[in-house]
């Protein structure tokens, strides 16, 4: 925890205009909903984490994998996106029984320590590694543009596009993220399914039987690595899985359910909240499963069979042969308008999800007090200074958007057994007794953990060969 300051006069009085939504207040308590439809009315956080997940990791990495490698790895695809959202929900329900950040929680984990443990500084640096990512997408969405208006250079709409959205992240909170997130999720993932559901009724491109063999646990050597950066990036990457109690906190799941008291009414709000939050999981979860294996069918059915592999500067060209070979030619404006909402969509999100983090690091470091919501968002908004710029330099240096978003990728697979770790350390270390899950989802969080774990131990152990 920071160090404990008296919080001065002026903060307090910006505090009170900002409404911290980190801070609980008794007049915010609600009975959480029990019916489905009314969870489904609370649900948000999941679908600024789709926005997030469906972007690079879907648009670029994933079809580059079935471009490489066919349908052989689409078990990988399948094992990502199912098996992370144990972490994910035992790091919402912390953080809902709690009122803690997850970078709080992961701050108690025992080791080396500079300010901070050594968890929040592996976070920091894999936070850094994928600005790749980011840039990748700032490239993406530049590509296309370009293709629209040639007469405006790739490197000049990147700027546009990082003057906007200093200017989206500077003026918004919550609300906008999520609606934003909501309607960019809607838009690619319908428009993706579509084609992908296209690709069943062209034999040259798909057949049951090679999906069969995407069954089977094989994987080609030469699509290891982007197997890894698959793995890492889809379904809940290292990034989302940390950033998400910051969305439940946000959201108000933990506000809602009040300080803990351990009294009945508590435990049964606690209970209630939790159980929409578990919702809101599902949702998101559904939601990225079927963008993702839609994308990968659509590059291991349509660029796989041409034998084309996305790659530097006709990445955006040869990615919408996956929508003009299922939809026809005419298909290729509505390529071009998804690909600017899916990335530049994840873009938004996940710059915002990350200055939310590296601002609360700089309270775990005791810059300011948790209390003062006024510092915290003059600190976020510092960071999305740094985190936009950067991105857009690393882009203009590398100028590769495939090979970018394989380093990103690579740095989350790598974070993800820490997070898990730390997640099995907060669940039986940490977490309040009266908010500990069922014996099943107990079992579901120690066998996605020991997935996570053996995957990523088998990956070391072939890199050091």
């Amino acid at each position: 925890m920071a160090m404990s300051h008296p919080i001065p006069s002026a903060a307090a009085a910006e505090n009170r205009i900002l409404k911290d939504p980190y801070a609980y207040n008794p007049a915010e308590i609600e009975e959480p909903p029990t019916r489905f439809g009314g969870m489904l009315r609370r649900i948000g956080p999941g679908m600024i984490l789709s926005a997030s997940i469906v972007g690079s990791g879907e648009l670029i990495a994933t079809t580059t994998l079935g471009a490489e490698v066919g349908f052989v790895a689409l078990w990988v695809i399948l094992i990502s996106c199912f098996i992370k959202p144990s972490i994910q929900a035992e790091l919402g329900r912390y953080s809902i029984a709690t009122g803690e950040t997850g970078l709080a929680g992961f701050n108690a984990i025992p080791g080396p320590r500079l300010g901070v443990n050594w968890v929040v500084w592996a976070w920091a640096v894999m936070v850094l590694m994928t600005l790749f990512q980011i840039g990748a997408m700032f490239g993406g969405v530049g590509q296309v543009l370009n293709q629209l208006w040639p007469a405006v250079p790739v490197n000049v709409w990147v700027a546009l596009l990082a003057a906007m959205t200093l200017a989206l992240l500077l003026s918004g909170g919550y609300e906008r993220i999520e609606k934003l997130a909501t309607i960019k999720v809607a838009l690619f993932t319908m428009l993706t399914f579509l084609c992908a559901l296209l690709l069943l009724e062209k034999p040259e491109y798909f057949n049951w039987q090679r999906v069969a063999e995407g069954l089977q646990f094989n994987l080609p050597p030469q699509g290891l690595t982007s197997a890894i950066a698959v793995f890492g990036i889809t379904g809940v990457g290292a990034a989302e899985l940390v950033v998400y109690p910051y969305w439940c906190v946000e959201k108000g799941y933990a506000r809602y359910t009040g300080r803990r008291d351990s009294s009945p009414a508590w435990r049964s709000r606690a209970g209630g909240w939790v159980n929409v939050m578990n919702v809101d999981i599902l949702a998101s979860m559904l939601i990225y499963t079927v963008a993702t294996v839609a994308f990968y069918m659509l590059g291991a059915g349509v660029l796989n069979s041409e034998g084309i592999v996305p790659s530097a500067k006709d990445m955006i060209p040869v990615l919408s042969r996956m929508y003009t070979q299922t939809l026809g030619p005419w298909a290729l404006w509505l390529f071009y308008i998804g690909a600017v909402a899916t990335l530049y969509g994840t873009i938004f999100a996940a710059t915002a999800a990350n200055t939310r983090v590296y601002a609360d690091m700089v309270h775990l470091l005791g810059v300011f007090p948790k209390e003062d919501y006024a510092a915290r968002v003059k600190w976020r908004n510092i960071f999305t200074w740094f985190l936009v710029l950067i991105p857009v330099g690393l882009y203009y240096w590398q100028q590769s958007p495939v090979t970018m978003v394989k380093l990103g990728g690579v740095a989350q697979a790598a974070m993800i057994p820490v997070i898990t770790v730390g997640a099995l350390f907060l669940r039986f270390r940490r977490l309040p007794k009266e908010a500990e899950p069922s014996r099943w989802v107990t079992w579901a969080l120690w066998i996605a953990a020991t997935v996570i774990i053996v995957v990523m131990g088998y990956y070391a152990i072939l890199t050091m060969r």
